[in-house]
């Protein structure tokens, strides 16, 4: 009995694991699919800027024809009207001799002949070797060599193809070392202990304490986090999944945490200087503006924590859009990144998702994964593509703002949009303050979000672009940008 219980637990942890791996397999499926259709984008795009290209050389090739068409009627019509004006010459010319010739008075014939005789030889003259002959052909001495260009497009392949390795599997929250202290939260998790493929880091996701969305609080290598800034007396749900250049794992199984009774207030606040043995990278919270620091973990975090004193200050964006704001307090940076869930379908994602363009004409609406509603926060975004002047427009809004038309449209997002020459600020389509100065490729915009001033200020290159655009604002915003096909922006963040 004890061999068999014994063999039996063996036979039910491989049961379990093939449970977890169906479970891996059909998430897989969906996988493929996303894949698919983002793959499907990306080629569409690819094809679209060729066509476009092809048809932008095809115009002007036309355009070629058109003036050797041009050419080559005035040169014909010129020859024309020339040769009309000789020809009524000479035929007046001809009538005039006819009616002398039949002069009955010979005396008077004799008066006038020689005169006529050389210039009906004159006339006769003129009339010499080219001049009946076309001064341009029908022809047009062009010729399109397309072969190469045919060749190229039969060529057109993919150059290579992802080596098929798998995605990790679901790591393990380790229950018996992840616990809650006040409004703190440390979280542990492994490896499956017979998992053999590579994990490149792991993401670490809460919800809102109150069964919101889940976010990432943390990207890295480590596998302990603790998130600090927590609601009090809240209940959070935590998951983690792992990553490698193949994929992302399944999350694992979702833990509850329940944070402590407040007592205090829960706003806290910490003297300055911040010493410098505590100035490294801090795991907070989006969720509460609590600023309880404690040590943490190697790895990228949603904040980081500065202060003018003994760290790295503001960008110089922030001091010149608004040198009266007082740096001595807290500043907590947000990093984030564009969010897929969220975006319009054409938005087309790259570079971690901190790269986006579009696959339309028209405008559509993305929005970063984090949202704001307190504090002070700056981000930039860097236009990396600006063909044929479009206006993509940039600024912050609500989560159910418009995704299908031009940021600022409707009464849930507040933006600058701007072209080549000049910007506007537009908010529920009302468009104002017209300002000089715009962006090519290459330049940068920046926005100021100012919750405790309740104001948003933009810069175009690290200049302020026209006076404050919006006040009294109020609520939870989300950084959105708003571009078509002829727009690409990075975004630039953690400033």
């Amino acid at each position: 009995q004890s061999q068999l219980s014994q063999a039996l637990n063996g036979l039910s942890d491989r049961a379990k694991e093939a449970k977890e791996f169906l479970v891996q397999l059909r998430n897989m499926v969906q996988q493929i699919q996303e894949n698919s259709v983002e793959f499907e984008a990306c080629l569409v795009a690819q094809c679209d800027a060729l066509i476009d290209a092809l048809n932008r050389r095809k115009a002007q090739l036309l355009s070629r024809v058109n003036k050797e068409h041009e050419h080559k009627l005035k040169v014909v019509r010129d020859q024309i009207s020339h040769c009309t004006v000789k020809l009524r010459q000479t035929t007046g010319l001809m009538e005039y001799c006819l009616e002398v010739i039949k002069e009955n008075d010979p005396s008077g014939f004799l008066q006038i002949s020689d005169a006529l005789i050389r210039r009906v030889h004159l006339t006769e003259d003129q009339w010499g070797k080219g001049t009946l002959t076309p001064r341009m052909t029908t022809d047009f001495d062009l010729n399109l060599d397309n072969a190469p260009l045919l060749q190229s497009i039969h060529q057109l392949d993919f150059v290579q193809m992802k080596v098929s390795s798998p995605v990790p599997a679901p790591p393990i929250l380790q229950l018996e070392e992840c616990c809650t202290h006040n409004n703190s939260a440390t979280l542990s998790w492994k490896q499956p202990p017979l998992s053999t493929v590579q994990v490149e880091g792991y993401i670490l996701e809460l919800d809102d304490g109150n069964g919101g969305q889940f976010r990432e609080v943390y990207v890295g290598k480590e596998t302990m986090c603790t998130v600090d800034g927590l609601h009090f007396n809240s209940t959070y749900s935590a998951r983690v999944k792992a990553f490698n250049k193949s994929g992302v794992s399944p999350y694992s199984k979702t833990l509850v945490l329940q944070t402590s009774e407040d007592t205090q207030s829960e706003e806290q606040t910490l003297p300055f200087p911040v010493p410098l043995e505590r100035s490294q990278l801090r795991r907070m919270s989006p969720f509460s503006s609590t600023l309880n620091l404690q040590p943490s973990f190697a790895g990228r975090s949603y904040f980081e924590l500065r202060s003018s004193a003994h760290q790295l200050s503001l960008h110089s964006s922030l001091q010149s859009l608004n040198s009266a704001v007082d740096i001595k307090k807290m500043v907590a940076v947000a990093w984030f990144s564009f969010d897929p869930s969220s975006a319009h379908a054409d938005i087309i994602f790259s570079n971690d998702n901190l790269t986006v363009t579009c696959n339309s004409y028209d405008d559509r609406v993305v929005l970063g994964k984090t949202g704001f509603s307190k504090g002070l926060h700056y981000w930039e975004l860097s236009i990396d593509r600006y063909d044929n002047h479009p206006d993509p427009a940039f600024g912050v809004a609500r989560i159910d703002v418009l995704k299908d038309a031009m940021l600022g449209k409707d009464d849930k997002a507040w933006a600058m949009y701007v072209d080549n020459n000049r910007s506007w600020f537009m908010h529920n389509n009302s468009h104002t303050n017209r300002t000089e100065g715009g962006i090519t490729k290459g330049a940068t915009v920046g926005v100021l979000l100012d919750l405790t001033r309740r104001t948003l200020t933009f810069s175009i290159n690290e200049d302020q672009q026209g006076p404050v655009a919006f006040e009294n604002l109020e609520g939870l915003f989300f950084p959105a940008v708003s571009l078509n096909r002829n727009v690409q922006v990075r975004a630039l963040t953690a400033l």
